[in-house]
Protein backbone atom coordinates (compact mmCIF):
# COMPACT_ATOMS: atom_id res chain seq x y z
CA UNK A 1 0.00 0.00 0.00
CA UNK A 2 1.57 3.13 -0.87
CA UNK A 3 1.94 6.69 1.06
CA UNK A 4 -1.69 7.94 0.86
CA UNK A 5 -0.37 10.74 3.26
CA UNK A 6 1.71 12.97 1.08
CA UNK A 7 2.56 15.86 3.61
CA UNK A 8 4.52 13.00 5.71
CA UNK A 9 8.21 14.77 5.09
CA UNK A 10 11.73 14.05 4.88
CA UNK A 11 11.77 15.93 8.26
CA UNK A 12 8.89 13.54 10.23
CA UNK A 13 11.17 10.73 8.62
CA UNK A 14 14.36 12.16 10.08
CA UNK A 15 13.00 12.68 13.30
CA UNK A 16 11.75 8.94 13.21
CA UNK A 17 15.53 7.88 13.70
CA UNK A 18 15.54 9.99 17.35
CA UNK A 19 12.30 9.44 18.48
CA UNK A 20 11.72 5.16 17.82
CA UNK A 21 15.58 3.71 18.09
CA UNK A 22 17.83 2.30 20.31
CA UNK A 23 20.76 4.56 21.66
CA UNK A 24 23.22 2.55 20.12
CA UNK A 25 21.42 2.88 16.69
CA UNK A 26 21.60 6.53 17.04
CA UNK A 27 25.51 5.63 17.75
CA UNK A 28 25.71 4.95 13.76
CA UNK A 29 24.99 8.66 13.00
CA UNK A 30 22.55 7.38 9.92
CA UNK A 31 20.90 9.80 8.50
CA UNK A 32 17.71 9.65 5.95
CA UNK A 33 18.85 11.25 2.42
CA UNK A 34 15.30 10.57 0.31
CA UNK A 35 11.97 9.26 1.05
CA UNK A 36 10.78 9.86 -2.01
CA UNK A 37 9.45 6.84 -4.12
CA UNK A 38 11.86 4.67 -6.80
CA UNK A 39 11.16 5.37 -10.38
CA UNK A 40 9.27 2.12 -10.54
CA UNK A 41 6.41 4.06 -7.43
CA UNK A 42 7.62 1.67 -5.06
CA UNK A 43 7.72 3.59 -1.79
CA UNK A 44 10.92 3.87 0.94
CA UNK A 45 13.40 5.68 1.87
CA UNK A 46 17.42 6.04 1.08
CA UNK A 47 19.36 6.66 3.94
CA UNK A 48 23.46 6.74 4.39
CA UNK A 49 25.64 5.59 7.37
CA UNK A 50 28.80 7.35 7.72
CA UNK A 51 31.74 5.57 7.93
CA UNK A 52 34.15 5.39 10.99
CA UNK A 53 36.56 3.06 12.17
CA UNK A 54 34.38 2.03 14.94
CA UNK A 55 32.29 -0.10 12.62
CA UNK A 56 35.44 -1.74 11.28
CA UNK A 57 36.75 -5.18 12.11
CA UNK A 58 40.18 -5.70 12.59
CA UNK A 59 41.37 -5.42 8.66
CA UNK A 60 39.46 -1.96 8.38
CA UNK A 61 36.39 -3.44 6.75
CA UNK A 62 32.88 -2.59 7.90
CA UNK A 63 31.52 -5.54 9.65
CA UNK A 64 28.94 -7.33 8.83
CA UNK A 65 26.43 -6.42 11.94
CA UNK A 66 27.05 -3.05 11.26
CA UNK A 67 25.30 -3.50 7.83
CA UNK A 68 22.72 -5.58 8.92
CA UNK A 69 21.57 -3.05 11.64
CA UNK A 70 21.69 -0.11 8.89
CA UNK A 71 19.16 -2.12 6.60
CA UNK A 72 16.90 -3.40 9.34
CA UNK A 73 16.75 0.77 10.72
CA UNK A 74 16.19 1.57 6.51
CA UNK A 75 14.00 -0.83 6.08
CA UNK A 76 11.67 0.57 9.09
CA UNK A 77 12.22 4.04 7.81
CA UNK A 78 11.09 2.97 4.14
CA UNK A 79 7.76 1.14 6.04
CA UNK A 80 6.92 4.24 7.84
CA UNK A 81 7.38 6.29 4.59
CA UNK A 82 4.95 3.84 3.19
CA UNK A 83 2.19 4.10 6.54
CA UNK A 84 2.62 7.70 6.46
CA UNK A 85 3.53 7.99 9.93
CA UNK A 86 5.82 5.39 12.59
CA UNK A 87 3.86 1.99 13.18
CA UNK A 88 5.14 -0.54 15.38
CA UNK A 89 6.31 -2.98 14.24
CA UNK A 90 9.23 -5.60 14.59
CA UNK A 91 11.61 -7.47 12.10
CA UNK A 92 10.05 -11.39 11.73
CA UNK A 93 13.16 -12.32 9.18
CA UNK A 94 16.31 -10.61 7.62
CA UNK A 95 18.48 -12.39 5.03
CA UNK A 96 21.45 -10.55 3.84
CA UNK A 97 23.59 -11.55 1.20
CA UNK A 98 27.03 -10.19 1.35
CA UNK A 99 28.65 -9.28 -2.03
CA UNK A 100 31.85 -7.35 -1.36
CA UNK A 101 33.66 -5.45 1.37
CA UNK A 102 33.82 -1.96 1.75
CA UNK A 103 36.30 0.22 3.71
CA UNK A 104 36.85 3.46 4.43
CA UNK A 105 33.53 4.40 2.72
CA UNK A 106 30.09 5.79 3.58
CA UNK A 107 27.52 2.84 2.80
CA UNK A 108 24.37 3.94 1.18
CA UNK A 109 20.91 1.68 1.74
CA UNK A 110 18.27 2.34 -1.04
CA UNK A 111 14.93 0.39 1.36
CA UNK A 112 12.28 -0.69 -1.20
CA UNK A 113 8.76 -1.65 0.62
CA UNK A 114 7.70 -4.68 -1.65
CA UNK A 115 4.31 -5.23 -0.15
CA UNK A 116 2.75 -3.41 2.58
CA UNK A 117 0.23 -5.10 4.70
CA UNK A 118 -2.22 -5.18 7.96
CA UNK A 119 -0.15 -7.29 9.23
CA UNK A 120 2.95 -8.57 7.81
CA UNK A 121 5.38 -6.57 4.86
CA UNK A 122 8.15 -6.94 2.73
CA UNK A 123 10.78 -4.84 1.73
CA UNK A 124 14.37 -5.05 0.11
CA UNK A 125 17.40 -2.95 0.50
CA UNK A 126 20.95 -2.69 -1.59
CA UNK A 127 23.52 -1.46 0.01
CA UNK A 128 26.23 -0.02 -2.14
CA UNK A 129 29.15 1.66 -1.26
CA UNK A 130 29.45 5.91 -1.12
CA UNK A 131 32.66 5.75 -3.11
CA UNK A 132 32.12 3.67 -6.21
CA UNK A 133 28.58 2.83 -5.78
CA UNK A 134 28.86 -0.78 -6.40
CA UNK A 135 26.53 -3.25 -4.24
CA UNK A 136 27.99 -4.52 -1.18
CA UNK A 137 24.66 -6.79 0.55
CA UNK A 138 21.11 -7.42 -0.70
CA UNK A 139 18.73 -7.80 2.02
CA UNK A 140 15.66 -9.14 2.00
CA UNK A 141 12.96 -8.94 5.00
CA UNK A 142 9.78 -9.16 6.60
CA UNK A 143 8.23 -7.32 9.47
CA UNK A 144 4.92 -8.13 11.34
CA UNK A 145 3.18 -4.62 11.90
CA UNK A 146 2.02 -4.43 15.77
Amino acid sequence: MPNDTPDFTLDQARRILDDVFAPWIKDLALAVEDIAPSAQGEPGAILRMPFTSRLCRDNGVVCGQALMAFADTAMVIAMVTASGGYRPMTTVDQTTHFMRAVASADVIADARVVRMGRTMSFGRVTLTSAADGKPVAMVSSAFAML
